[in-house]
């Protein structure tokens, strides 16, 4: 045998929002918000799915909200060719009972999983490639999937949760689009991540680590989670966070260390020998943080009313905490696109007008800001776009992101003679 190896150019859409902590309607249209194209690799975050109250912190996680995005999600990607063409709005095909019912996200999981989860390694690295050339090479498995009891997708007990609803889902994988790899939720923050069904059998060594950021530094109101996979011979790292609030001066000093202890402390169990397989964020080829950041913009409001007013984004973006930040030393080495779109924060409910100017929302007067923004680290990764979309649901704009990354691909043949 003989092994070749090249680059293939995959597309990765990326996406954050912060829903406020509002449930998703039963006829939430996620296509017309988010205009998902036929992306390779989907990576879509969101904060506070739920309120960030004591209970939720400190009690019982609300799992409900987090299986209804992901049922939206599933529907999303895995509509029929002939909806999409028409540009009709697909129906919920799980039926109108899921909302009104208690879905279940582990379940949801494991059925938007379906048959390829089986095919999920949990390595994937050229046995013989490995052994060729190098003494890094795997640890003998058992069996080379992931077996039927293991599922990296979700892994709280939520038997308290129950799924009566029948549903009218897939019942293979050649049917989905799609697949679910990873779901994972830490009280308000939820990260998700869809693959291609023909490609799930490049993506192996899938690893969660949760970081906690929120009160007394430990606690899950605020933080991140990070999802690490090979795709094929190249590692990639997805981050969801949401990082210290406040407008406050001093608090992105707050938002920086958080920033710092995410790096610091996220650590991926070590599954495989290979030298490759990285257990820090920055030890991948790949990486890609998306979040609500929290970074607001360092002037009155006054002052920023008044640039927006005049559209003068780049005054503005001089403002930026994040930019200012990151010239001091902070997400050192990261890339942002350019950023072409107005503040996705503080709108008011049902509005398209910031917090603050109306003459009754005083209170809750916020300086606009960028909080929402997707950051990558690493070389052979190209942004194609970099764009908010629209909906009243929440108080923030949903921040999406297409990218090209390079992936090394390894291929065998016979050799000649």
């Amino acid at each position: 045998m003989t092994f070749h190896q090249d680059v293939q150019t995959f597309s990765v859409f990326v996406a954050t929002w912060n829903v406020g902590g509002k449930s998703p309607r039963s006829d939430l249209n996620l296509d017309q918000i988010l205009h998902t194209n036929q992306s390779d690799i989907y990576v879509l975050g969101f904060q506070e799915i739920v309120p960030l109250n004591a209970g939720n912190v400190l009690v019982v996680e609300d799992n409900e909200p987090a299986a209804k995005w992901l049922a939206l999600i599933h529907q999303l990607l895995n509509k029929p060719s002939d909806v999409a063409a028409r540009g009709s709005k697909p129906t919920v095909s799980l039926g109108g009972s899921l909302f009104f019912s208690k879905p279940s996200l582990k379940k949801f999981s494991e059925i938007f999983r379906t048959e390829s989860g089986r095919k999920l390694k949990s390595c994937n690295c050229a046995y013989e490639l490995e052994r060729k050339q190098s003494k890094d090479f795997c640890f003998p498995f058992q069996q080379s999937h992931i077996s039927e009891d293991y599922s990296p997708l979700e892994e709280d007990d939520e038997a308290s949760l129950t799924m009566d609803a029948e549903l009218s889902i897939p019942s293979t994988s050649n049917q989905m689009k799609y697949s679910l790899i990873a779901s994972k939720q830490m009280v308000g923050i939820f990260l998700t991540v869809w693959v291609r069904t023909e490609l799930v059998q490049y993506v192996g060594h899938l690893r969660i680590s949760c970081i906690s950021r929120g009160i007394m530094g430990c606690l899950g109101n605020k933080g991140c989670i990070s999802v690490s996979m090979t795709f094929h011979h190249t590692s990639f790292c997805f981050i969801c966070s949401h990082l210290a609030s406040g407008e406050k001066e001093g608090d992105e000093h707050r938002r920086n260390t958080d920033v710092m202890e995410i790096l610091k402390n996220t650590q991926f169990p070590k599954i495989c020998k290979s030298s490759r397989v990285p257990e820090k964020i920055l030890h991948h080829n790949r990486v890609i943080w998306l979040g609500d950041l929290n970074y607001r913009i360092a002037l009155s409001y006054s002052e920023a009313r008044k640039l927006l007013e005049e559209n003068a984004w780049d005054a503005l973006l001089n403002k930026d905490q994040l930019q200012i930040e990151r010239e001091a030393g902070v997400f050192k080495g990261w890339k942002e696109g350019k950023i072409y779109f107005a503040p996705t924060y503080k709108y008011s409910y049902n509005s398209d007008i910031y917090a603050g100017v109306a003459k009754n929302s005083g209170k809750k007067r916020r300086t606009p800001a960028w909080c929402d923004r997707i950051l990558w680290h690493g070389n052979g990764i190209r942004q194609l776009y970099y764009i908010r979309r629209e909906s009243q649901l929440s108080d923030h704009r949903p921040v999406c992101a297409t990218f090209l990354v390079d992936v090394d691909v390894v291929s065998a043949g016979l050799r000649k003679g």
